[in-house]
């Protein structure tokens, strides 16, 4: 053709030649090739057959020419090396098993992509061969993100490949280097394939043809040269494509007028005459249920707040009433997983949404916790950076083996997670109902390196907005801290140990208890094609569910058993490599398990519709089953049955006793399960009920029976991004332990809201709202086979001198004198403690359009220094801890004037101060809380918190609730030292010995004026006189020109000499 698209010459073939390929190796001379055994040669000059070259083997669909061989790609995979002037074949490389799809030369390089053959056909091979012409053999393959189809060089400045997926999919890599996923463009083609391409000798532009017949022009810049000294280019008319918009008619908001209708002086069909039409208006749509339930009359007006489920100033409208028939399964919602919308509001259980702490001028002083946790176990706190993973820590303190694992754990590890959730755990042990906080386990967990690899450490907008799949990203966890704390507790004792203290009571040094609580041997046998089979030993310390990939309808029934049999049992079809053919090859991989863990994990893997419709039909076929097993009913999917004869299901007068119909709807998963493995090594699962025991003909060693201890979900909300709770069988020793009594129950934990239910609602998921997550089952009578004493590890030798981890601190004067072996404290001894802190994050609060300050979020704070003083001997008042708390976390504000810490105090680089880490000092102050000192403070509780300690009542002496009037202002520990001990304290900055001191010597104070600890009316008269002061200073201590002093200043002489 020429320039213009003309027609130079025809040249006809042989009605059976089957031509594929064109070479032009000059100007005037070009190669055709096919699925032929010959290449011709046709001079462009004479339009006539130059010369036939045979080839050996027929098929050639690709050719290429570089200074040194004409290249040859073959159907078979392979590509042939040929010389320039006879075509006779140099050098051949085997590039695909299956079938070529398109190769190009450039420099020494040759790279290819094609097909590979599978068990049952062709598949796409993701790696690219590359091989060196210099030295003719294959270097490493190249992978990428796309599935290629067809790839060319485009030397630039670098040798870079474009390769091009049929859909569409664009990627640009260097041959010796990584793909990257962020190199990926995508063609938007009009047709759905791309059926060619090609790049311009310039190498500025890249050209496409799709299956619609349209060419695409990319290039770099607008004014593209094509060829080397080009004239401009003639291009051929545009595409005119219909570029109409897709119209969804199930769309109620889809405006009409998006409708092109043509201009017409007739009548339209539509338009009526009046006598055979009446216009009708449309009803107005219901209002949202939530807006009424939550709607607040003030005259004739109602006030709700927005639910959001609506697009502003946007109503559909419901042509066609649903009627929502009694438990009529069609009418169920569908489950929206892996969609864009989310389930309205009004489906979530008010107990399973999402909690949240408000909080008040006080903080959390007066939010009533208990309105949501009337049971004595201790809830979370949810507003912690990663504190969605609270559930799946409640699960693994009421698994008793593990409790005990962890509350004897003690390593010197800055940053254990073994050693944090011991502390936490002896923390949820300690509360009677009130909620604690896991901020130091989750600040060693943000530092774990592995945890931000696996992508389990969220930023606050992640958890906030709801972009994380939250179901996904537990499971991950799950597996996680597994693995973490089979790791920290393998570790042998002895060195590990914790400065002296004594070797754990569980298990062998070799092994974990986690190891032998979860930890499952399992056989991988891979067999080739080529009948090579390989046996690998290993072990998984938890099982991922994985589901029957089938299309016909209606779905098989499948018992919960037979799935996780499967998942256990896998059978798979992969690619591996098999040292016989030295090559990757398809190969049928097996797996079984040699021996059965005593606690089972299951992760349920429901990450998309496809897994979820999967639960909601099996959970229906389980109703249908139940149903007919205790009334004799066929419940078949679209049979409509009578309200009667629901009622008549659940009545015990019919003779049937039995959980009502809502009990046993969408339940799939059994409370027990029975697994055995034979003789032979084969596993044999099946459901159990939880009342029947072990046949006398079953083998105890070899038959397992489990029963259902805790499930992990996912809750779906669109209004708050959803949340994770857990369902947890409590069992008796806990029950014992808070409230005395020996029982099973099943609670729900949702953060600091816990609440019995019922055993059915532990397993009934409702996909649309409700989806699991987590799994666990224990071993029956699992507790007897394991040590389950507690032996606390935290001994006296952590309050023995340590050296401090500033480089600067041995040149300064020490703040404190560490206590002798003679001084170790006793029950009963008072310690005077202060703490200071810094700010890591500031809050987040709003205005109310009333002017009030609403606090969404509190600021959160880390602890910088904690100082302990003696409270009675020789040495009484003098500091013996002053630690420095060093943090690697951003401070955002070190609160000079509040704490006295100043930039630079809590580095070890720099900083002068006795420097410890958060975790030291914590196992000093937890010795002194078991040993039952008491602690003489001034609003301690707030110290307690940040520091994240639980410490009992009646340990805590806090100065500011002694001298306090109920229902009045609380007195500043400044105030209170100068007008009862006539001490002008923190001038300009505080200094925590100072205020611990202070604190020490009012609480000698108050024993003065209230002997026996009672309140006589001279001791209501002197807080009265307090308060009177305080009002008429306006709480402020006078400067020390003036002349005002406090009342009976003089009469309280120093208690301690500083």
């Amino acid at each position: 053709m020429s320039r213009g698209g003309l027609i130079i010459f025809d040249y006809l073939m042989d009605e059976s030649e089957d031509m594929h390929s064109l070479l032009l190796t000059d100007s005037s001379t070009l190669l055709v090739a096919g699925l032929q055994n010959h290449v011709l040669e046709i001079d462009l000059n004479t339009v006539q057959e130059t010369q036939k070259y045979t080839v050996e083997v027929p098929g050639i669909t690709i050719m290429r020419q570089s200074n040194r061989f004409f290249f040859c790609g073959h159907t078979s995979g392979k590509v042939s090396l040929r010389d320039l002037r006879t075509f006779v074949v140099e050098h051949e490389f085997d590039a695909y098993s299956g079938s070529l799809s398109d190769f190009d030369v450039h420099g020494n390089l040759l790279v290819t992509c094609g097909f590979s053959s599978r068990m049952n056909g062709l598949a796409c091979d993701r790696f690219l061969k590359v091989y060196d012409l210099r030295m003719m053999r294959a270097t490493t393959p190249l992978q990428v993100h796309i599935d290629p189809f067809f790839l060319r060089f485009i030397p630039t400045y670098t040798s870079r490949l474009a390769i091009i997926s049929q859909t569409g999919q664009c990627q640009f890599c260097e041959p010796t280097g990584l793909a990257n996923p962020a190199d990926i463009f995508h063609v938007n083609t009009v047709g759905p394939l791309i059926m060619t391409f090609d790049v311009s000798a310039s190498k500025q532009a890249l050209a496409f043809g799709d299956s619609e017949g349209c060419v695409h022009l990319w290039a770099d810049s607008p004014e593209v040269t094509f060829n080397a000294y080009s004239r401009e280019t003639d291009f051929a008319l545009p595409c005119m494509v219909d570029t109409l918009p897709h119209l969804d008619w199930n769309q109620d908001l889809v405006p009409l007028s998006l409708i092109p209708v043509p201009l017409t002086s007739d009548a339209l069909l539509s338009d009526w005459p009046a006598a055979n039409s009446a216009p009708a208006p449309r009803r107005a749509p219901p209002v949202d249920p939530e807006i009424l339930r939550t709607m607040k009359k003030v005259g004739f007006i109602g006030y709700a707040p927005n639910p959001r489920t609506k697009l502003r100033n946007q109503i559909p409208y419901r042509l066609k009433e649903t009627d929502n028939e009694f438990d009529n399964f069609s009418q169920v919602p569908e489950s929206p997983i892996g969609r864009e919308e989310e389930p309205h509001l009004y489906r979530v259980a008010k107990k399973y949404r999402k909690v949240t702490i408000k909080y008040s001028k006080l903080g959390l002083e007066d939010f009533d916790f208990k309105h949501y946790n009337k049971t004595l176990f201790a809830g979370l706190e949810p507003h912690i950076p990663n504190a969605y993973c609270n559930c799946m820590i409640q699960v693994l303190y009421f698994l008793e083996p593990v409790r005990c694992l962890v509350q004897n754990h003690l390593c010197q590890k800055e940053f254990c997670l073994g050693c944090e959730l011991g502390l936490l755990f002896h923390m949820l042990d300690l509360s009677r109902g009130d909620p604690c906080q896991g901020s130091n386990f989750l600040r060693a967990f943000r530092t774990i390196p592995e945890a931000s690899a696996l992508g389990l450490i969220l930023a606050d907008s992640d958890e906030a907005t709801g972009k994380v799949n939250l179901g996904r990203l537990i499971q991950s966890w799950n597996r996680f801290i597994l693995t973490q704390l089979h790791q920290e507790t393998q570790e042998q004792e002895g060195p590990q140990a914790y400065r002296g203290a004594g070797t754990s009571s569980f298990g062998s040094s070799g092994d974990s208890v986690i190891g032998q609580l979860f930890s499952c041997e399992m056989e991988n046998c891979s067999m080739c094609r080529c009948g090579k089979e390989t046996v690998r030993v290993s072990s998984t310390l938890l099982f991922t569910l994985s589901y029957p990939e089938s299309t016909e309808k209606p779905a098989k029934d499948y018992e919960f058993a037979q799935i996780l049999k499967r998942s256990i049992c896998l059978e798979q079809n992969t690619q591996a490599w098999c040292e016989n053919c030295e090559k990757y090859q398809p190969t049928v991989q097996t797996r079984n398990i040699r021996c059965l863990p005593d606690v089972l994990v299951i992760n349920c893997e429901v990450n998309s519709s496809k897994e979820a419709d999967f639960w909601k039909t099996q959970a229906e076929y389980s109703f249908q089953k139940a149903m007919m097993k205790r009334g004799g009913f066929d419940i078949t999917k679209g049979k409509e049955i009578s309200l009667g004869e629901w009622k008549d299901l659940g009545n015990p007068d019919m003779g049937h006793s039995y959980a009502s119909v809502e009990e046993l709807k969408n339940i799939w998963i059994p409370h027990a399960i029975k697994m055995r493995l034979t003789k032979s090594k084969e596993l044999d699962v099946s459901n159990w009920s939880e009342t029947d025991e072990l046949s006398p003909t079953d083998d105890p060693e070899s038959v397992y029976i489990y029963d259902l201890m805790a499930t992990v979900v996912h809750i779906l909300d669109s209004r708050t991004g959803g949340s994770l709770v857990g369902h947890i069988k409590v069992g008796e020793t806990y029950h014992q332990r808070k409230e005395g009594v020996t029982h099973q129950q099943w609670y729900l934990f949702n953060d600091f809201l816990i609440e019995p239910v019922d055993k059915c609602e532990a397993v009934q998921f409702d996909m649309s709202w409700k989806v699991p997550a987590i799994l666990y089952y224990a071993r029956r009578n699992l507790n007897a086979k394991y040590n389950l004493v507690i032996k606390n590890p935290i001994e006296a030798s952590v309050l023995l001198a340590e050296a401090s981890l500033a480089r600067k601190q041995r040149k300064c004067h020490a703040t404190f004198i560490p206590l002798m072996l003679s001084e170790m404290p006793q029950a009963g001894d008072l310690v005077g403690l202060d703490a200071e802190f810094v700010t890591l994050n500031e809050e987040e609060a709003e205005l109310r359009s009333d002017g009030t300050k609403s606090t969404i979020k509190p600021s959160q704070m880390s602890v910088a220094r904690i100082t302990c003083v003696r409270g009675q001997g020789p040495n009484e008042g003098v500091p013996f801890i002053d630690d420095y708390i060093s943090t690697q976390e951003q401070v955002v504000d070190y609160l000079t004037q509040y704490s006295g810490i100043k930039p630079g105090d809590l580095d070890a680089k720099i900083s002068s101060k006795h420097l410890t880490t958060l975790k030291s000092t914590y196992l000093k102050l937890r010795f002194l809380i078991d040993v039952g000192v008491k602690f003489v403070g001034h609003g301690l509780q707030k110290d307690f918190r940040v520091i994240n300690l639980m410490v009992p009542k009646d340990q805590v002496i806090d100065t500011v609730y002694l001298f306090h009037i109920p229902r009045k202002r609380m007195i500043s520990l400044r105030f209170l030292a100068w007008y009862f001990l006539d001490l002008k304290i923190q001038g300009e900055t505080h200094d925590s010995i100072e205020d611990a001191q202070t604190a020490l010597r009012l609480y000698r104070k108050y024993l003065e004026l209230s002997p026996q600890g009672s309140e006589p009316e001279e001791f209501r008269k002197v807080l009265k006189g307090l308060y009177e002061k305080g009002r008429k200073l306006d709480w402020k201590v006078p400067e020390p020109d003036s002349q005002s002093s406090p009342k009976h200043g003089a009469v309280f002489p120093s208690v301690l000499a500083l």
